[in-house]
């Protein structure tokens, strides 16, 4: 008899069901555009019955995608457990644009369906697929629960449904019969079993840390000075609001562009710094723009935030489903009106940060956290709330593959990212690079950036002074 199947969720990843309310909705999304080439049915349609047989098949690879969420009786902690009424049906859908569709009409079926949460009686994700898009093309829509999945997580499984060469065959997966889930008294009990074992290991584990105890003290006072410095780094002062950080609905809308990758290295080999560097700096002359030209708003003196996830995935966890991040608080120089100083401003706050370690200090704060959700999590949700909110926007930039990629014969064209907004935030930006291209998805509350497109104006007249100060520097 298959014994009972349940696992628990990591305190960050429940933190994301935590944080969620009516107007902040913790999913990741993209739109990925596809060539139709060969998935082109004579009618004009999409052959969708090979597209989710090809899904269908992954599955066995990502068994996150078949489980729900269950809770622990007495103290209501999250677990999963396989879902006994898994309907891939309902997880892969179908629909259309009128045709000939267009990118705008895309984009606002985008925002449409990340405007709306995940069910959590099912697995919590959902992938549209959209035909009907002008030039021979179609998209797919993924809308995945941040508890299940983070960035670069995300790349690997995309993988899984990708490949670097087209390919007709559909891989062949053995049926799958869901685990038997325990009742609540058996949860109850294994869950107060396994907080007793982790009682017994840490006290078993003494003997170890008298005898490397130098080691060992040496680790804990890097990790808590790491820590102490993410403190100061401004998590505990409230940010200076802007009108990009209103009170926010439930409504969405998306909006997209690109600039070619080579662009950023241009500016980067002519004026120093990381790729992220002046993906950052681009980022702050582009609000710096909007304030100032759409919104009349003086960013003198302007203490500007955004949260940067940095990814601390180690290379053997690469694939695995689950949240393996931590956050940079970086300050924008948006008040700076020169742009070669506002990308060594840039450059001296990552180098700052990655000095003084401030991925292991959030890190750290987090595993710190473990062992008493509850009552953090509940002083996260009054936080994330409420107006003081330490930063102002989430700025995330997943670097991607340099070549094209195929679902089934048809070459990905483009894939553009969606990052949840938190509360009093209006707008979020996300990257991904791929194909020699940086794909920004401008993800904004319905009524707080009802122009996005001025927002995208001031992206590019951002990035076009970077580098033509790049260009003057002779880079």
């Amino acid at each position: 008899m298959t014994e009972p199947f349940y696992e628990p969720l990591s305190h960050l990843d429940s933190s994301f069901l935590a944080l969620e309310t009516r107007t902040t909705h913790m999913h990741v999304a993209g739109v990925a555009v596809f060539e139709a080439g060969p998935l082109k049915r004579g009618d004009g349609g999409i052959d969708i019955d090979r597209i989710r047989a090809h899904i269908d098949s992954k599955l066995q690879y990502i068994p996150r995608y078949r489980q729900r969420l269950a809770y622990v009786p007495y103290n209501r902690a999250p677990v999963w457990i396989d879902d006994d009424s898994f309907n891939f049906d309902y997880h892969v859908r179908h629909t259309s644009l009128p045709r000939p569709g267009s990118d705008a009409q895309l984009r606002k079926l985008a925002g449409r369906i990340v405007g709306q949460q995940l069910d959590r009686s099912k697995p919590l994700w959902e992938l549209w697929v959209v035909e009907g898009l002008e030039n021979d093309r179609f998209a797919i829509i993924a809308k995945i629960h941040h508890c299940m999945i983070d960035g670069i997580s995300g790349v690997d499984l995309t993988t899984i449904l990708m490949n670097v060469i087209p390919t007709s065959e559909v891989e062949s997966s053995p049926e799958w019969h869901p685990r038997p889930a325990p009742n609540g008294t058996q949860l109850a009990i294994s869950e107060m079993a396994r907080s007793a074992r982790r009682t017994i290991d840490a006290l078993t584990s003494a003997g170890d840390l008298v005898s490397s105890s130098k080691e060992l003290l040496g680790q804990t006072t890097h990790k808590l000075t790491a820590a102490a410095n993410s403190l100061r780094s401004g998590w505990l002062v409230p940010v200076d609001k802007t009108p990009l950080n209103p009170e926010i609905g439930p409504n969405r809308r998306f909006d997209w562009t690109e600039t070619p990758l080579e662009q950023v290295k241009h500016v980067k080999n002519a004026l120093g710094g990381t790729v992220n560097d002046v993906v950052l700096a681009a980022v702050a002359g582009a609000v710096r723009h909007f304030l100032e030209v759409e919104r009349d708003f003086s960013t003198a003196g302007l203490d500007f935030r955004v949260m940067a996830p940095v990814s601390v995935r180690k290379p053997s966890e690469r694939g695995t489903l689950g949240n393996q991040v931590a956050m940079w608080l970086v300050r924008l120089p948006v008040g700076e009106a020169d742009p070669i100083a506002r990308l060594r401003a840039v450059q001296a706050e990552t180098k700052r940060l990655k000095a003084t370690d401030q991925a292991l200090g959030a890190s750290t704060l987090v595993d710190l956290s473990k062992g008493t959700p509850l009552p953090l999590l509940s002083l996260a949700t009054r936080v994330a709330s409420s107006g003081l909110r330490p930063f102002n926007m989430t700025v995330t930039n997943v670097p991607g593959p340099q070549f094209p990629m195929y679902l089934l014969e048809s070459k990905m064209l483009a894939n553009f990212p969606i990052v949840p907004l938190w509360a009093h935030h209006g707008m979020g930006i996300a990257l991904f690079s791929y194909d020699g291209r940086l794909l920004w998805g401008i993800h904004a509350d319905y009524d707080a950036l009802v122009d996005s497109e001025a927002f995208i104006g001031s992206i590019h007249h951002s990035m076009a002074t970077l580098v033509n100060a790049a260009d003057a520097a002779g880079g």
